[in-house]
């Protein structure tokens, strides 16, 4: 039997699946099971996943977990681009520099409650970092576009950790 040819949407299709590892650098390993992935190749995999679905909304739960830091501020910067893109993006992430640098809006939950809701540089502080995690801090500004960085404070410093124990 003669094979057929590809229709358009299929052709779209590997396209988009294309475009996706080659944005994700994963173009090396489309021919891998996802299983036999490191972690940091695997969290890259599932972005391409969503990227080929091209949805409008991505909701991403800590995507740069076992990432080195250079993949991470390569995912970091690529979802940027797509929310500068138009696609909104809700993202988790525990890394308040990165949230810091990579978001529009930083919201804030401790204990199930919104304890701060607006632009990173306006609401992250050494109040809030306490209250999140229960440590002392520093925040400074990137030399190179001023977001804020979280800098914990050394144990033993003048500040005081006031960490809960359970």
């Amino acid at each position: 039997m003669p094979a057929r040819p590809l229709s358009d949407t299929t052709l779209h299709l590997i396209d988009a699946v294309r475009e996706a590892l080659a944005r994700t650098n994963l173009s090396d390993f489309a021919d891998k099971p996802v299983d036999t992935l490191s972690g940091g190749q695997r969290q890259r995999a599932w972005l391409a996943l969503v990227l080929v679905q091209q949805t409008p909304i991505l909701m991403l739960d800590e995507p740069t977990s076992m990432l080195d830091p250079g993949h991470q501020q390569e995912l970091l910067s690529l979802i940027r681009e797509l929310g500068d893109a138009g696609r909104s993006i809700v993202m988790v992430l525990h890394d308040l520099s990165s949230a810091g640098r990579y978001a529009d809006r930083l919201v804030a939950l401790a204990d199930g409650r919104v304890v701060a809701d607006g632009a990173p540089r306006e609401v992250l502080t050494t109040t809030l970092v306490r209250r999140l995690y229960g440590i002392d801090s520093h925040i400074l500004r990137a030399p190179d576009d001023g977001a804020p960085v979280v800098v914990p404070a050394r144990i033993g410093s003048t500040l005081h950790s006031s960490r809960k124990t359970a």
